[in-house]
């Protein structure tokens, strides 16, 4: 399951997907928006994305974790549009028979995502915006966090 798609995530239908009798293990992560970042207070966050590239690119990455770990399903779902304080902007699901592949194949899905997915992040703050991310011509601009290697 791939998807991008606007209003909330149902984690539930995201853990469905990549269940299987044979797993022993399933590993999610749930990115949600917070409501501060940088010293400011945030009051929400908004993405754009281009959907055809970026379930694309999602795909590929499903087919790089089957090839490096030994899964037994994939599930990563991101949201666009106005995203409020304390909702999900992205829910990832990767089972396996034991729980390092699940793990470790989750953390790469996730860090992977914001490396090569076209999905643009807006934070929206008091007397303000701010693209938040690559789109902006950096690796990650100043005040933006790079995710850990």
């Amino acid at each position: 399951m791939f998807e991008i798609q606007q209003g909330p995530i149902a984690i539930d239908r995201i853990i469905d997907a990549v269940s299987d009798a044979k797993a022993g293990a399933v590993a999610t992560f749930i990115g949600t928006t917070r409501n501060h970042n940088d010293g400011r207070e945030v009051s929400c966050l908004e993405y754009e994305a281009y959907p055809a590239m970026a379930l694309s690119e999602m795909r590929k990455i499903g087919e790089v974790i089957r090839e490096r770990w030994p899964v037994l399903g994939v599930a990563i779902v991101h949201r666009i549009g106005v995203v409020p304080i304390g909702e999900a902007s992205v829910a990832i699901a990767v089972s396996s028979a034991h729980r390092a592949a699940s793990f470790e194949a989750c953390r790469f899905a996730i860090d992977r995502l914001k490396e090569v997915v076209p999905i643009w992040k807006k934070e929206h703050f008091d007397g303000g915006e701010v693209w938040i991310g690559s789109q902006t011509g950096d690796a990650f601009p100043e005040g933006s966090q790079a995710p850990p290697k």
